[in-house]
């Protein structure tokens, strides 16, 4: 798989899970986007979000499919929505991808949660979800097939005619600000082994520089 892809997800919840995808070595480090190390993040986060929203666009150049991976609280965070919408409309294929099968550090699953493709609608009054597949990492083998996937999805994103623009307005139920909590985001220059638990970098949310991603 030649790709460069956008990985979006839940950290404080799903870090653990995201890291065994990216340690499935579909990937080289130079074509994974959406990773950051902790001290870098924070000195962005410190700029506020205008600062955070030209990362995300920046961490997108250059990628053509985002792949979002779904656990249980994904559809909830504001920077996911954000990150959906920003791909979407920068022309890139998008992937939904349940984790929530993945076993954590405890070898724990977790419960399934809501696809954020279901809560963003294209002006049309279609979701998101309708043009854009989802899969599980676990039930159909992504390890084996994410390369594939992520291929049809551009090739169908490509030639896509239907309805581009999405319609307006925050998703219902997103998380409010909090006083505390952690980045969606991997250090790219860690070795590729699953995040411990101990790395928790901080990220902003909703309109607030202490949003959650």
């Amino acid at each position: 798989m030649t790709r460069k892809i956008f990985f979006s997800f839940h950290y404080e919840r799903d870090a653990w899970r995201a890291g065994q995808v990216r340690n499935s070595d579909l990937l080289p480090n130079e074509d994974e986007f959406g990773f950051i190390d902790a001290a870098a993040w924070e000195e962005i986060k410190r700029k506020g979000d205008a600062a955070i929203e030209n990362w995300i666009k920046e961490q997108l150049e250059g990628t053509s499919v985002t792949v979002v991976l779904i656990g249980a609280e994904t559809a909830q965070r504001p920077w996911v929505d954000y990150e959906i919408r920003t791909s979407w409309e920068c022309g890139n294929a998008i992937i939904g991808l349940y984790i929530h099968n993945v076993k954590d550090e405890e070898r724990k699953t977790d419960t399934q949660g809501v696809n954020p493709l279901d809560n963003i609608y294209l002006a049309n009054g279609q979701p998101l979800s309708s043009v854009c597949k989802t899969y599980d990492w676990v039930n159909d083998d992504g390890r084996n097939n994410l390369g594939t996937w992520a291929d049809e999805a551009a090739e169908e994103r490509a030639t896509y005619k239907g309805e581009t623009k999405l319609k307006e307005g925050a998703v219902e139920g997103l998380v409010q600000p909090v006083a505390r909590s952690t980045s969606g985001l991997i250090n790219p220059t860690m070795p590729r082994t699953a995040p411990n638990t101990g790395f928790a970098p901080h990220s902003p949310h909703s309109g607030h520089a202490d949003r959650e991603r």
